[in-house]
């Protein structure tokens, strides 16, 4: 029996690498693709040349982006982490190696999603800093499904 782990608060999206990243209401999931709309789904992400690995989607805690402004004293918005969807309630770390809905797809957490030095050039190094090993999660989508912002997030 599934049970309710937290809420998908945002969805965002680029079409392009280096993109600023828009907030879109839905979003549809494709395994080995990503999110629609998405840089990965057009295979323009930076890491599009490797299928597999937790590259199709990227999660991150909205409490995680709360917790940098309270203790690192950065201004950083869920856009500026540069992942897809954030979450809120659920604690993504726990999720490495297991599988989970959100919305109506399935995806297993792959992996932490680590600060990289992209994101330090983009944001700063203490937003870097700041997410080390709470960085988010990344994710292979399992099974094709929609993912609407306020949908559930429940263990399998």
């Amino acid at each position: 029996m599934s049970q309710t782990l937290g809420t998908v608060a945002a969805i965002q999206t680029t079409p392009v690498a280096g993109g600023s990243l828009q907030p879109v209401e839905t979003a549809r999931a494709i395994p080995a693709r990503g999110l629609e709309g998405d840089r990965y789904h057009a295979k323009t992400g930076t890491y599009s040349a490797k299928p597999g690995a937790g590259r199709d989607v990227t999660l991150i805690e909205a409490e995680v982006i709360e917790a940098l402004r309270r203790d690192y004293k950065v201004e950083v918005t869920p856009l500026d982490t540069r992942r897809n969807i954030v979450t809120r309630g659920v604690a993504l770390n726990h999720l490495v190696g297991k599988e989970f809905t959100v919305g109506s797809a399935r995806l297993r957490g792959d992996r932490l999603c680590e600060p990289c030095g992209y994101l330090a050039k983009l944001t700063s190094e203490t937003v870097s800093k700041g997410l080390i090993h709470r960085g988010g999660l990344r994710c292979d989508i399992l099974t094709e499904g929609t993912i609407r912002v306020g949908d559930p997030i429940c263990s399998a």
